[in-house]
């Protein structure tokens, strides 16, 4: 029975496109927050299981006014958590374009690591907690809210494109993207669409 995952990437914040926002408590912009309520209105006619969210504020921010619509209590689950940037964390895009270690990570992410954590172990988490949430509500729709790069390590996963591709993916802040997993298959309906 398959599992209609919707992965919404958290609402602006500020620092998209400026800087690595990492797992730091950045909350919503007053954009990023009426992002989130379109996003509640739009999922409150779908009949949802769960509303699961990334641990990092900008996320449950996001994820907040959807559960609350759909009558649900958040869950949080670190295996949609944002990537572990290490030392970059915070940096400022402007800043890291003369670091030879960031070229090689947005060139090659499926061999050069940031600083603290592999493109691959993030793939690897997203793609293992998609499947635990399968198995939790089969025949049943949830949303993910996670983050951009987290997304698209999972629809690389369900596409089977490499990740040194992934950066060809858009996903926008508080877009949303769908896969259906069942069992023994998994499909991709949709990517990056609009609150």
């Amino acid at each position: 029975m398959p599992t209609t995952i919707h992965l919404v990437r958290h609402g602006d914040y500020g620092f998209i496109d400026h800087a690595l926002g990492g797992r730091a408590p950045h909350a919503l912009s007053e954009r990023g927050r009426a992002q989130a309520e379109a996003l509640a209105t739009r999922f409150a006619a779908c009949a949802l299981a769960a509303v699961v969210t990334s641990p990092v504020r900008r996320a449950e921010e996001t994820a907040a006014p959807i559960a609350a619509r759909s009558g649900l209590a958040l869950e949080r689950d670190a295996a949609f958590n944002e990537i572990d940037f290490g030392a970059w964390e915070g940096a400022r895009f402007a800043a890291l374009q003369d670091d030879s270690a960031w070229l090689a990570w947005n060139t090659f992410r499926s061999v050069a690591p940031a600083p603290g954590e592999a493109m691959l172990a993030v793939q690897a988490r997203v793609s293992a907690g998609l499947w635990r949430w399968h198995q939790r509500h089969p025949d049943a729709a949830i949303v993910v809210v996670s983050h951009a790069d987290v997304i698209k390590a999972a629809l690389c996963h369900v596409l089977g494109m490499p990740l040194d591709l992934m950066q060809r993916l858009e996903i926008a802040p508080a877009s949303t993207s769908e896969i259906v997993l069942a069992d023994r298959d998994v499909r991709v309906r949709m990517i990056n669409q609009p609150p």
